[in-house]
């Protein structure tokens, strides 16, 4: 009962942030596994490409019938990471579980800092073909590799490389996580993992209900506050990981 109340409070509370933000949410899914529920760094980041993916999926729907979704664009973009994401997840399930720690915590750092930094707002203009694949590569390795849909990356590689308005990219974004994290978790298929599903289901259930409720609470607190609030979350959170593989 312990564990069904904690899936669904730590659920919640990554979906609140998944809509409030429109990404970067599903960074904290995978330490919320390891010190709230107990699984182990490999069980984490697979259970949160189950996450990520179902409530990508759900939150999809919602943009693409907003018109913020730019189809060929994001499955271009999404393309690129494909094979990535493939063999990132196969090396994740056979790489020592400190190691996986840490490098989720330096990501999880990343995310903070990108945060912090202030957004831009208007896109170049121009596309980089070279620095798109190398964007949609490096996207997709983040997502096989530890297990976070990468919506953190995805958003301002979107606007910066391939010069998508903020909208659009959010909403694009998710069709490219959507397609990394299925690509991952295919790759993991067999690598043994176990997946607690009695904590996995309720989990991803209150995380697509907590986006829904994330998307409405983005229209009446200041978008930037969200952010830098959920910034220095992660930055807690990063902290707390290598002290404790330190310890």
């Amino acid at each position: 009962m312990t564990a069904l109340i904690l899936a669904l409070v730590a659920g919640a509370v990554i979906g609140l942030a998944l809509g409030g933000l429109g990404g970067g949410g599903s960074v904290l899914a995978v330490p919320a596994l390891i010190y709230l529920l107990h699984f182990t760094p490999a069980e984490a980041t697979t259970a949160s490409l189950v996450i990520v993916t179902l409530t990508s999926v759900t939150a999809l729907v919602g943009h693409a019938r907003d018109g913020n979704v730019a189809w060929r664009t994001g499955l271009l973009f999404a393309a690129a990471g494909i094979v990535p994401a493939m063999l990132a997840g196969a090396a994740a399930g056979h790489l020592p579980q400190t190691m996986l720690t840490v490098a989720f915590a330096a990501i999880a750092a990343l995310a903070a800092l990108r945060m912090l930094r202030p957004a831009r707002s208007e896109p170049s203009g121009t596309v980089n073909p070279g620095k798109a694949g190398a964007a949609g590569a490096g996207l997709g390795a983040v997502t096989g590799f530890l297990g976070v849909g990468g919506g953190f990356l995805a958003v301002p590689a979107l606007v910066s490389v391939l010069s998508l308005p903020m909208r659009r990219a959010v909403g694009s974004s998710l069709l490219v996580i959507t397609i990394n994290s299925l690509a991952a978790l295919a790759a993991r298929a067999g690598t043994g993992t176990h997946l607690d599903w009695a904590v996995i289901a309720p989990f991803t259930a209150a995380a697509i209900l907590g986006a829904w409720d994330g998307k409405r609470l983005s229209k009446k607190v200041r978008g930037h506050t969200l952010q830098r609030l959920f910034a220095y979350v992660l930055l807690a959170v990063a902290a707390f990981m290598l002290v404790d593989v330190i310890a």
